[in-house]
């Protein structure tokens, strides 16, 4: 008697997958993986500096200020709406502030009857030194401490002096990173007040 032997079925087909689409996967993902990897750091490499503020709303600020006759008296941005500012961030030990302490008070005291205020903003220093620092250069426009240093963060200062002229509307007109000059400081405050004339 002839043994009558079971074939085993086949197994079911099973695709298997190829390795290049296996690595055509794999390098889909780590290109997505960088993609996103290279966003985060371009991101993160933007510069936030004071001269990105050009052209955008001055932060909000404010100030009390320490001397002659505004002492005691608050300033802030929102106050000041309708008036050109020059807001500046300054330091008893900068040197550089030295270089530009004079020329500031001059065109303060040139441009206030023009409806033009400096707000001066001490900052890293002591009421003591920054007093002194004022009655040196005989600075009459109103300055006051930078308290937690605030204003310095909210500008995106990356020293002293930076100065930020603000429009009427409260918009950046332009940032000077280091001391400014007599002549670049009248020609800036020209033209922010003949670009405000007409205006209501």
């Amino acid at each position: 008697m002839a043994e009558v032997r079971e074939e085993t079925p086949p197994p079911p087909y099973v695709a298997k997958a190829h390795p290049a689409g296996r690595r055509l996967i794999w390098l889909i993902v780590v290109l997505a993986l960088l993609g996103t990897l290279l966003g985060l750091l371009a991101l993160g490499l933007q510069p936030r500096t004071s001269v990105t503020l050009q052209g955008k709303p001055a932060p909000p600020f404010a100030i009390t200020a320490i001397n002659g006759e505004f002492a005691g008296q608050k300033f802030s941005l929102a106050d000041l709406r309708g008036h050109i500012v020059v807001l500046n961030i300054w330091a008893s030990w900068c040197v550089e502030c030295a270089r530009e302490a004079t020329v500031l008070e001059q065109a303060w005291r040139a441009y206030r009857p023009r409806g033009v205020w400096f707000i001066g903003v001490d900052y890293l220093d002591t009421d003591t030194a920054g007093l002194a620092y004022l009655k040196r250069f005989d600075i009459t426009y109103p300055n006051g401490p930078d308290i937690g240093s605030r204003i310095y963060q909210a500008y995106r200062a990356t020293g002293v002096p930076e100065t930020f002229f603000i429009d009427r509307d409260g918009i950046v007109q332009h940032v000077q990173i280091g001391p400014i000059g007599q002549t670049q400081l009248d020609a800036l405050l020209d033209r922010l007040l003949t670009q405000g004339r007409s205006q209501p």
